[in-house]
């Protein structure tokens, strides 16, 4: 009997991109019994009619409103029986050939979570794998930027194009495409959702650790992912930099806080200051988290 996938898609306004994902699901699934579930969160276009006609057997779960990311996931997770394994996807991602069946192979014995390598839109690897945050880590970031990845102690981002290319444990990683095992979700539970968006695939990847499952890249797996705007959006690259605080208060004490949040605020205000309109919408953000037009964690 083959593994049984849930396959869940959280969807918003995403009919631009969702039919690049159905197509590639077939043969990334290949060799699997899968079945897909569209969380949906009120979207205005056409992401729920586009998945019915393109996968007339998923199941569509509407939230009815924009829940947020996790909110969705755990929505649809709900309706996902039965499942050997969850296969969480971005609506911009587009699986390779055999890919899902890859990383099935590499759960249990420890390993609860899988990831791919994941290629950009133009062919190039994919910065995917992170470390935990720390106090040094954000001081570090804060001086070098993005270089501190260089450096283990002083960056989450691993920049070693090498560990992309070989199998192994990362703290955690982006969550465009994560398989995890039933043992793993039944063990920690439903994801976060407090953060309405980002850092609840961090907060699961971690806690997920805490009980004994490893967040593990597999290299032979390989995926496409399209996406990105966090990168360019000051709206989302601040409440991505506010989440980051908030995880770090879920998991250590006031003064460690303070100084992540000392730090993280030193990394924006520096690039404000030479003119970065995401990075001056991240301070105030910082320093008044309540007005992001998001809903509240």
């Amino acid at each position: 009997m083959s593994s049984r996938v849930a396959v869940i898609v959280v969807s918003y306004n995403s009919a631009a991109v969702l039919p690049g994902l159905l197509h590639s699901l077939e043969d990334g699934l290949r060799g699997l019994d899968w079945r897909l579930y569209l969380a949906d969160n009120a979207s205005a276009d056409d992401s729920v009619e586009i998945t019915r006609n393109l996968v007339p057997a998923c199941h569509i779960e509407q939230t009815g409103r924009n829940a947020g990311y996790a909110a969705a996931f755990n929505a649809a997770l709900s309706q996902a029986e039965p499942y050997d394994a969850v296969l969480l996807l971005n609506p911009d991602v587009r699986l390779k050939p055999g890919s899902v069946a890859t990383l099935m192979g590499r759960l249990g014995a420890g390993v609860g979570i899988a990831v791919p390598r994941i290629l950009g839109e133009d062919g190039h690897v994919a910065y995917s794998l992170r470390r935990e945050p720390t106090v040094r880590r954000a001081f570090g970031e804060a001086v070098l930027g993005q270089r501190a990845g260089r450096f283990p102690a002083l960056g989450e981002t691993v920049l070693d194009r090498e560990s992309y290319f070989r199998d192994g444990p990362a703290d955690w990683a982006t969550g465009a495409v994560m398989l995890m095992s039933r043992a793993c979700l039944d063990a920690c539970g439903p994801w976060e959702e407090r953060f309405f968006l980002y850092s609840e695939e961090t907060e699961f990847a971690l806690r997920a650790r805490d009980r004994g499952f490893a967040t593990e890249l597999v290299a032979e797996s390989e995926v496409v992912h399209i996406g990105g705007e966090s990168r360019v959006s000051p709206a989302l690259w601040s409440l991505l930099t506010v989440n980051r605080v908030r995880l770090y208060r879920m998991r250590h004490s006031a003064p460690a806080t303070a100084m992540f949040w000392s730090a993280v605020f030193l990394r924006e205000a520096s690039r404000a200051a030479l003119g970065h309109p995401r990075s001056r919408r991240a301070v105030a953000a910082l320093v008044r988290p309540a007005r992001l037009p998001f809903p509240p964690p």
